[in-house]
């Protein structure tokens, strides 16, 4: 029962003890698969309690103590009735070795060495992959900014904002609802404040209605209306604000190439294509051109994997099950990205000033359908034996949005990113997917 687990990161101890610090460090550690999700984070290490939640209602309550910087510090279960149950006592501890620090992690608890393996396994591998990227932002240029966010709730945000104030950036969450405390402000998407912007450097829009569902009148009206208007108003906003953001980073998606390109290798030249989605991805790439004076960038992300959103949330529990299988003939190309990547994408966006205009986020190595769900099987240790009839996708999401969503095939090419020579966490599909869920072969599974 219990475990210790340690390994070495290639960063000084000072900065690594710092990093555990700031707002968003739980966050970042906690598996992506794990039923666990941050409530609230600790205001400090030295007596502060972070309040996680389970399912059934289940509340999490750690509290920290033994804080000695930088050498250590300890989290204790306190809450009942889980504490009576598993116990759990979970001490970090840094040393100085070679250049760079070990970082070594004991619990004491019931829980089997088995099942907390993986997670710790995880969260050391996360740790080092995002010391790494802040460090080689920093060496680039990245200082810390006031860097407003839109959508902060949303997946690619409940990533990326963490990711930011690990880093050191102050992120300020836009909210339609009533602000809690400094650090959100009120948005209205159709007619923002005056002084919404103001004391901000950057502004990340994320914010938008899901594609995902039938093509009906009333979505497509959602789906558009969510992005091109208050697109519009937000960069207006943003280029008429005088001690306002410099820089306007804004989500697109791949699909302003259209639902099927054939084996055309698309890059940000590439003309549009047809359909809903190319046409609504144009209106609101155009709608960030009202940011005058600003660089602009628009992120044209790619099929975005992660367990807790996306397809990935969908296939996972299928394929784990032994019930996945490719979608029709499987030669549907598709263009995707791992959320931490994406991440990277966002934040090179706040502070390389040679990326303008459209960005292509998706890996380097785009994979028919067919390769996807062989891999995902692969990984999870699967069949997969049932193919997914065409009429499925159909009966679901109608034949236009089966056509723009489930067998869209786009095989897209991160031109802009690679002539910048950007380093992807994982350009391979197979290392991304063991990551995200769990399964890296150093691991018992």
């Amino acid at each position: 029962m219990g475990l210790t687990y340690s390994s070495v990161v290639g960063h000084p101890r000072p900065e690594v003890f710092a990093w555990h610090e700031r707002p968003g460090a739980v966050m970042r550690l906690t598996p992506p698969w794990s039923p666990l999700h941050v409530v609230r984070e600790a205001s400090t290490l030295a007596g502060g309690a972070a309040v996680l939640r389970l399912p059934l209602g289940l509340r999490w309550v750690a509290r920290h103590s033994g804080y000695e910087p930088p050498e250590r510090f300890v989290d204790e279960l306190v809450s009942a009735p889980l504490r009576w149950v598993v116990p759990w006592r979970h001490t970090h501890e840094f040393h100085d070795e070679g250049g760079g620090t070990r970082i070594t992690d004991t619990v004491d608890t019931r829980v089997p060495e088995a099942v907390l393996r993986p997670m710790f396994a995880y969260r050391h591998r996360q740790l080092g992959l995002d010391l790494a990227a802040q460090a080689s932002a920093r060496n680039a240029g990245d200082r810390p900014k006031v860097v407003a966010v839109t959508g902060s709730r949303g997946l690619v945000g409940s990533a990326l904002v963490p990711f930011l104030t690990t880093a050191g950036h102050r992120v300020i969450r836009l909210v339609r609802g009533a602000p809690h405390g400094p650090d959100e402000r009120h948005w209205d998407p159709q007619a923002p404040a005056d002084d919404l912007l103001r004391g901000v450097d950057a502004v990340i829009h994320l914010a938008g209605a899901s594609i995902a569902g039938r093509f009906t009148d009333a979505h497509r009206a959602a789906v558009r209306g969510s992005r091109v208007g208050p697109t519009t108003a937000l960069a207006a906003l943003a280029g008429r604000t005088p001690d306002g953001p410099r820089v306007f980073v804004s989500a697109s998606a791949i699909g302003f190439y259209g639902p099927d390109r054939g084996d055309e290798v698309l890059t940000e030249t590439s003309e549009r294509g047809d359909g809903f989605l190319a046409d609504v991805v144009d209106d609101w790439e155009q709608a960030t051109s009202a940011a005058d004076g600003l660089r602009v960038v628009n992120v044209r992300a790619g099929l975005v994997q992660s367990p807790r959103g996306g397809t990935l949330r969908l296939f996972y529990p299928l394929f784990a099950a032994g019930l996945g299988g490719r979608l029709g003939d499987g030669r549907m190309w598709q263009s995707w990205i791992g959320i931490d990547d994406l991440v990277d994408v966002y934040h090179r966006a706040l502070y390389d000033e040679r990326l303008s205009g459209p960005v292509n986020a998706v890996a380097p190595t785009p994979v028919r359908n067919a390769a996807y769900t062989a891999t995902l099987a692969t990984v999870l240790r699967r069949p997969a034996l049932l193919p997914v009839p065409d009429l499925g996708p159909r009966l679901l999401l109608g034949q236009e949005g089966a056509d723009e969503l489930a067998q869209a095939s786009q095989r897209v090419s991160p031109g802009a990113l690679l002539a910048l020579g950007h380093r992807f966490r994982h350009p391979t599909l197979e290392p991304a997917l063991r990551h995200l869920l769990g399964r890296d072969p150093r691991t018992r599974d």
